[in-house]
């Protein structure tokens, strides 16, 4: 598992991931913004994510564990849709 590819564009940090449900995130670092994109397709939005988490989930063993235990059920979300 792990990152596959990453980006930063401004503040944004643009990650993929080698995940089993974890497809990729944008994560703002002015606003602690973290859009997660899972593979089915399907996209929500997590607000007040500190960059302390991000940084702490992105470079986790595994992503969708972090994600599950630190961040899914703590933080403020809504589903993105197409």
């Amino acid at each position: 598992m792990g990152i596959k590819k990453e980006e930063v564009k401004g503040t944004r940090i643009l990650n993929e991931y080698s995940s089993s449900n974890i497809f990729a995130t944008e994560y703002d670092t002015k606003t602690s913004e973290l859009l997660v994109t899972f593979k089915g397709g399907r996209k929500y939005q997590y607000h007040g994510v500190p960059h302390k988490t991000f940084t702490k989930f992105r470079m986790s063993e595994s992503q969708g564990k972090f994600f599950n235990q630190e961040i899914s059920k703590k933080y403020r979300y809504n589903e993105i849709k197409k």
